[in-house]
């Protein structure tokens, strides 16, 4: 509850500061810039972000909720740490969740909803994957267009909480993408395989469009898997 003394200016300035704090740190985090596992000290983070103690926990708070910081007892924050395991759960929630979502879209959705798949594809076609063509650098700019496209397969699914579990894990899931960049990025055609999961899903063939974004899923998980056993 807000304070009763507290002007509606002062409560909408500090939650456009937690709004912006959230926001920065979810991108590090998301990037890894701020990597798993590492500690976040509200001191160092007011320096990094020139942001006050208050929004910066706010923000912390929210992102706990999003899973991807921990609250640790009694010793503030972390960035949620990663492992093989974790990602095998990720992985599988995220096909069972999305096989759904898209089997449902292809049996409702309507003209609009194929014209945004094709628009986000085109999108995402025009940016290249890593921003330098000599050795793998990830581009928030293609991060963006491949979350649109991917939620653009399943918006017609008719179901605004799978939808957003969707969104969630997709989140979840960018910062082990990042692991297996340098790898993946020299051995992969997913430009290739995005036009193909959705040509099967404009054609109404859901089983296949199914069985090529859950192929398009494990063979990055399959790649990620091998990474974090070394």
């Amino acid at each position: 509850m807000k304070n009763a003394l507290e002007s509606p200016k002062e409560s909408s300035g500090q939650e456009s500061l937690t709004r912006q704090a959230y926001m920065r740190l979810r991108d590090d985090i998301l990037t890894g810039d701020l990597a798993p596992a590492r500690k976040l000290k509200i001191d160092e983070l007011r320096g990094d972000y020139k942001i006050g103690s208050s929004p910066l926990r706010e923000a912390l708070s929210l992102l706990t909720s999003d899973g991807l910081v921990e609250r640790l007892d009694q010793r503030g924050f972390r960035v949620s740490p990663v492992s093989a395991g974790e990602f095998d759960e990720l992985l599988k929630t995220r096909c069972w969740l999305e096989e759904r979502a898209l089997r449902e879209s292809i049996a409702n959705g309507g003209s609009d909803w194929e014209e945004a798949i094709v628009l986000s594809f085109y999108r995402l076609s025009r940016v290249p994957r890593s921003s330098d063509s000599d050795h793998f650098v990830a581009n928030k700019d293609w991060e963006h267009h491949h979350k649109r496209f991917h939620m653009a397969l399943i918006a017609a699914c008719g179901s605004t909480q799978l939808l957003r579990f969707c969104d969630q894990l997709y989140d979840q899931n960018i910062r082990y993408r990042q692991i297996t960049g340098p790898t993946a990025y020299p051995k992969r055609d997913t430009q290739q395989e995005h036009e193909d999961i959705m040509q099967a899903t404009l054609d109404g063939k859901a089983d296949l469009a199914v069985e090529r974004l859950v192929s398009h899923y494990s063979q990055t998980g399959s790649i990620l898997s091998s990474v974090l056993d070394k």
